[in-house]
């Protein structure tokens, strides 16, 4: 497959293979030499697994966007991908055009998920809200009085249940397929239209009011 992908990448007008690596530690070398601004990484790999790779990668050359194309689209490959500093994920079902697109967007700063990625995502938000909440903030959770949640615009509520989740700015805005600063906006909002001080009232408040109050209802 990695063959095929390199003779097809090839053949797109605006994009350059500069070279193909067989594992993690391969990247690492390849990657010093050729200085690419995008790499397709798999998870699943000899010698050094895509998501050690990835994290080392990013660590000696944080300007190189990683795009993750994986057969893995379980929950713990995509949160421990993600988590490494993959701006991208997408399974080898994506065609060479969906691909080619996916390198463009990446390269401009933009992150990439499948569209099954980010349904996970959300899933996985409204299973474990309060274990992943209580594991990121490290302290007990009280609730807080909620204000009305009708305040909130539903854009502001995705966000508000994803906070809840325990996902930080940067994984809610791949999540959502919006800019950083665009989610910082709408938290800012939420802690306006709440009356909230902190990310940590923000998660009390998320867990208070949750996902299936009549107000959060679409």
């Amino acid at each position: 497959m990695r063959q095929s992908l390199e003779l097809l990448l090839d053949l797109v007008d605006d994009l350059e293979v500069v070279g193909t690596a067989t594992n993690g530690l391969d990247a690492q070398t390849m990657s010093a030499q050729t200085a690419p601004d995008v790499v397709l990484m798999d998870l699943n790999m000899p010698i050094m697994g895509g998501v050690e790779a990835t994290k080392l990668l990013l660590s000696d050359h944080p300007d190189i966007a990683v795009v993750v194309l994986t057969t893995f689209d379980d929950d713990e490959s995509i949160l421990q991908a993600l988590r490494a500093g993959a701006i991208g994920y997408l399974t080898k079902d994506a065609d060479h055009a969906h691909i080619a697109q996916a390198i463009r967007s990446a390269h401009l700063g933009q992150s990439v998920l499948d569209t099954d990625v980010q349904l996970r995502l959300l899933r996985l938000a409204e299973k474990t809200p309060d274990t992943t909440a209580g594991h990121i903030i490290g302290a007990p959770l009280t609730p807080i009085a909620p204000a009305v949640p009708s305040l909130l615009t539903k854009r502001e509520k995705e966000i508000l249940h994803l906070v809840g989740a325990g996902f930080r700015n940067g994984e809610i805005a791949m999540i959502l397929s919006v800019a950083e600063a665009t989610v910082k906006t709408h938290i800012n909002n939420i802690f306006t239209k709440a009356d909230l001080h902190s990310r940590s009232d923000a998660v009390r408040y998320a867990l208070t009011v949750g996902p299936d109050a009549p107000e959060f209802r679409k």
